[in-house]
């Protein structure tokens, strides 16, 4: 979503300069064959420069990050929303070397060694993932020469990756962080049809922006459907300026993809003639095509939706998920049968033409159809650090319709299909042995307004505690700010 001038002013960007790969091989006529001979064709073999073969070094900004100092620890005695449709009262929650290790009833034993959380009279569900955010590209306090998360200066930026832009020391990372993310989805913003690629990241205080990145997570691209790039671009007489110049927008960059990806195919098969030239925006969306770089698509409207599928459709690629989707009741049985997720808000509406035709049952009606991807999302600051309330409000919207949906089915909204919504449902979002130790202790149900996250676990390490300023990490971006230097247990309900 776009609001306030594309999402306000920012702050900066924290400059990292990594090595590319050296030199790769490929196929290429000239070279010597195994035993010595000169041959030429796809048997030979050719050295370009460090940088000029996209497929050498698919991963030239590799994630650095390592776990914080954890031990052994048994959360028992707690209710325990597993994030798999299953609630255990009075259950065991084991995590060893950064996984879940056991979940289960009072009778699972604890091994000996491990340190006991007691629990009880608290809920434990897994750490809360935000699939839509824009901390750290336009972080706070916002300033306009640090305003990184659009690119907007040409309809397709396929090429800009945001986590470039991202300034770890955003301080809204630490509120988040309070409010039980333990992982998010940074996204540019939804000026450009193409907006460029998304970065995860877990929730830990880093200096660089590779120390927070999700290890092994797929990118996802942005795109952007409806009134946002029409008005950005048509308000410059510019294409695109209707919902037909969008959509030929995305055809002509996908044709352009395919073109590129097919003549790097031809070369690596042949390795007849020159190599084609790098092109970052066509190799992005040719990663779309082949599955690598997944779809995060911002869209409103249900008839715009059902044409990005067709487009899909049409140049054989998958949208993962539709964001905002605040019309996806209408087409809640397409979407489950594509398998593509609706991240969604509960109560924002109303703000352009496009986010008009509102329910707030929305998450509760995707919910419904068998394969179904339901789930809450942010693209604020402020919400992201009470993501559990806006999932009970959707939940109470669904009971009000006359929907049978369980706390234990909700919590899902905003741990395990958002992990599958940006690719590691195989990693997190669920308390399930071999999974991430990412999980949240709550004061009360997560579905309470009441509720506040007690202690958050990342990796199985303790990375906040509302009790201890040990585990109340601060930005110096604080200083002044009403609440800097209080322990978060003293500050006034909602403050943070």
């Amino acid at each position: 979503m776009i609001r306030h001038a594309l999402r306000g002013p920012s702050l900066a960007v924290v400059a990292c300069a990594l090595s590319l790969a050296a030199c790769a091989t490929t196929d290429g006529p000239g070279a010597p064959s195994a035993d010595g001979s000169s041959s030429g064709g796809a048997d030979t073999a050719r050295t370009l420069s460090a940088g000029l073969d996209y497929a050498a070094n698919p991963d030239p900004y590799p994630s650095t990050y390592q776990p914080l100092p954890r031990d052994n620890v048994a959360i028992v005695g707690g209710t325990v929303l597993t994030g798999t449709d299953q609630k255990i009262e009075n259950g065991v929650v084991l995590m060893s070397d950064g996984k879940v290790q056991a979940v289960g009833p009072a009778s699972t034993p604890v091994p000996a060694g491990y340190s006991v959380v007691d629990a009880r009279g608290r809920f434990v569900t897994p750490g809360i993932i935000d699939v839509h955010s824009h901390l750290g590209v336009y972080p706070s306090p916002g300033v306009q020469g640090m305003s990184d998360g659009n690119e907007a200066t040409n309809p397709n930026t396929a090429q800009v990756w945001a986590e470039h832009s991202l300034w770890p020391q955003d301080p809204g990372f630490n509120t988040a962080r309070a409010g039980g993310v333990t992982t998010l989805q940074i996204l540019p913003g939804s000026a450009n049809l193409f907006g460029g690629r998304g970065v995860t990241v877990r929730n830990i205080p880093s200096i660089t922006m590779q120390g927070m990145k999700f290890p092994g997570a797929p990118y996802g691209v942005k795109m952007a459907c409806g009134e946002n790039p029409s008005r950005v671009y048509g308000s410059r007489n510019q294409s695109p300026a209707t919902g037909m110049g969008n959509v030929a927008g995305y055809r002509a960059a996908f044709i352009a993809a395919q073109d590129y990806r097919d003549k790097w195919d031809k070369w690596r098969k042949t390795g007849e003639g020159s190599p084609p030239t790098r092109n970052l925006q066509n190799e992005t969306l040719a990663g779309v095509l082949d599955g690598s770089i997944l779809v995060q698509n911002h869209c409103y409207r249900a008839d715009e939706m059902a044409v990005m599928m067709d487009i899909a459709e049409e140049f054989d690629f998958r949208i993962t998920a539709f964001h905002h989707a605040i019309e996806a009741y209408k087409l809640a049985p397409q979407l489950a049968q594509a398998g593509i997720c609706a991240d969604m808000w509960t109560g924002w509406w109303g703000f352009k033409m496009e986010a008009l035709d509102a329910v707030e049952e929305n998450a509760a009606l995707v919910d419904a159809p068998a394969g179904s991807c339901a789930v809450i999302h942010s693209d604020d600051a402020q919400l992201t650090q009470r993501l559990n309330q806006e999932a009970a409000a959707a939940l109470a919207a669904g009971r009000r319709a006359g929907m049978a949906i369980s706390e234990e089915r909700a919590i899902s909204w905003i741990t395990s299909n958002a992990a599958r919504s940006i690719g590691i449902a195989d990693e997190t979002g669920s308390l399930e042995p071999g999974k991430r130790g990412d999980l949240v202790i709550w004061s009360a149900n997560p579905f309470s307004v009441y509720a506040r996250a007690d202690q958050v676990y990342i990796d199985g390490a303790l990375t906040f505690d509302r009790t201890d300023p040990r585990y109340q990490p601060q930005s110096d971006f604080e200083l002044g700010q009403p609440g800097y230097g209080l322990r978060a247990a003293t500050i006034a309900a909602g403050a943070r």
